[in-house]
């Protein structure tokens, strides 16, 4: 299977979703909503906003298939 570096990430707060690509090399910790401005933060437990928010995980973990700040 290849990696997929387009996610679409959804607000948590407002519901705004938006194609994003995805670095390869450093996790994201943070995103700002473009629509209302919150900082979006990853859930307890994961590693990014991506595998938090994102239509498909960052990746790190589509590789290894485990989290990818560990």
């Amino acid at each position: 299977m290849s990696m997929q570096l387009q996610s679409v990430i959804n607000c948590p707060h407002c519901g705004f979703s938006r194609q994003e690509t995805m670095p390869t090399d450093q996790c994201v910790w943070f995103w700002d909503c473009p629509q209302c401005k919150a900082l979006i933060r990853p859930k307890v437990g994961d590693c990014c906003v991506y595998c938090s928010y994102g239509s498909v995980p960052c990746p790190p973990v589509q590789q290894s298939g485990r989290r990818c700040c560990d």
